[in-house]
């Protein structure tokens, strides 16, 4: 067209093919999976994110300048982030969306509406409508409820990662496989990011305006976010999630010596090899002892002191010393999986706890004339995960 003059530089080309990802990434996880609802919903929140970072697309390339009608078109719903990503989370570690989801999106289909209306007005009407009530009231609100929602749900969503870990902990020997905790890392960073905006919203208030082109950082970073949101969620997107529900009660009316059941259950796993499968859970070992899951959990918590991972990956940690003990050449990570460890990090965690070293020094110790193996201790720390800090190989 005559008289318009785009300019396509370093940032349209990063920010756009950040936005093109993301779509590709949304529709790549709209495809049938394991996880179908939860892989929907984030699709949903990589679109949403496509949409905020689009308004700086076209805005460096100078198309608002060109097209000022582009005023107001419906591209960045920030009110819709929260709500989907805590949609998100539920549907990942619960298999449903939150009760009456319908009424978190509110407010984003709110502001989609403010925008709709406002984008159809006449090109004088929208300008004025933008430079005065929008600009002081509407999008100053739109900010504030921004940071508040943002905040609840993002306290929500981790808040419900923890107890999901804690259960994982409690019924699971695999745990670390559906800890999502890259989900933790992106919602804290999001909460970092917006509070950034907040920063430079405050500072374009008191300011009397600021360049666009000074949010560039800010921009770049949610890119980055989203972008690893979307990769990890796409790379998890066929993975089942367990969905976890509360161990069955034990009806016992006396006060039995948990104890000394405690101490039976554990020789039964190990006289069985139980602990050698990778996804072994509260529910099977339960089904081979030929008794119920509260019963196992009550002996497990109250007569070793532990949960049931700790329990588990204790057992495997011990049977890894024994092959180091026994002279084995085996790779460290071969002797892990051998004895049912699913992952480096479950294993490296698992055995310092067990053990109070790192596997790799463990096995230094071994080549010693005067090594004595020591005994192992049974711990976890109060959150219900094993106690000491993962070694290396």
């Amino acid at each position: 067209m005559d008289g318009v003059t785009l300019y396509f530089g370093w940032r349209v080309a990063i920010l756009g093919f950040a936005a093109i990802q993301m779509l590709a990434l949304a529709v790549a996880l709209t495809l049938p999976a394991p996880n179908h609802l939860a892989n929907r919903l984030l699709a949903a929140v990589l679109v949403v994110l496509a949409g905020l970072l689009t308004p700086y697309v076209i805005g460096f390339a100078g198309a608002y300048d060109a097209w000022r009608w582009l005023t107001f078109a419906p591209f960045a719903i920030t009110l819709a982030l929260p709500p989907l990503l805590y949609g998100y989370t539920s549907a990942l570690v619960q298999g449903r969306r939150p009760e009456r989801f319908g009424l978190h999106l509110t407010p984003g289909a709110v502001q989609l509406v403010d925008f709709l209306v406002a984008f159809t007005l006449p090109l004088d009407a929208k300008w004025s409508w933008y430079t005065s009530g929008h600009r002081h009231w509407i999008g100053p609100a739109f900010d504030v409820l921004l940071l508040v929602s943002l905040a609840v749900y993002s306290v929500a969503a981790l808040r419900l990662l923890r107890a999901y870990r804690a259960t994982l902990a409690d019924q699971r020997s695999d745990g670390d496989r559906f800890a999502a905790r890259w989900l933790s890392r992106v919602i804290v960073a999001l909460i970092v990011t917006f509070l950034l905006y907040l920063a430079f919203t405050l500072w374009d208030r008191l300011s009397g305006g600021i360049d666009f082109f000074q949010e560039t950082g800010l921009y770049l970073a949610l890119a980055g976010i989203a972008l690893y949101l979307g990769v990890e969620g796409w790379r998890h997107s066929t993975q089942r999630f367990p969905v976890l529900t509360a161990p069955t009660r034990d009806d016992a009316r006396s006060s039995p010596d948990w104890p000394s059941i405690g101490q039976d259950f554990d020789a039964r796993l190990r006289a069985g090899g139980w602990a050698s499968e990778p996804d072994l859970s509260l529910l099977g070992v339960a089904r081979r002892l030929a008794t119920n899951t509260g019963r196992v959990s009550r002996a497990i918590n109250l007569g070793l002191g532990l949960n049931f991972a700790a329990w588990i990956n204790g057992v495997r940690a011990e049977a890894v010393a024994a092959a180091l003990n026994a002279g084995s050449a085996e790779d460290l990570l071969t002797l892990a999986f051998d004895a049912g460890f699913s992952s480096k990090a479950s294993f490296n965690r698992a055995f310092q706890a067990r053990f109070g070293v790192a596997p790799s020094r463990y096995r230094r110790r071994v080549s010693d004339h005067d090594f004595r193996p020591p005994e192992p201790e049974m711990r976890r720390e109060p959150n219900g995960s094993p106690s000491g800090s993962a070694g290396r190989f």
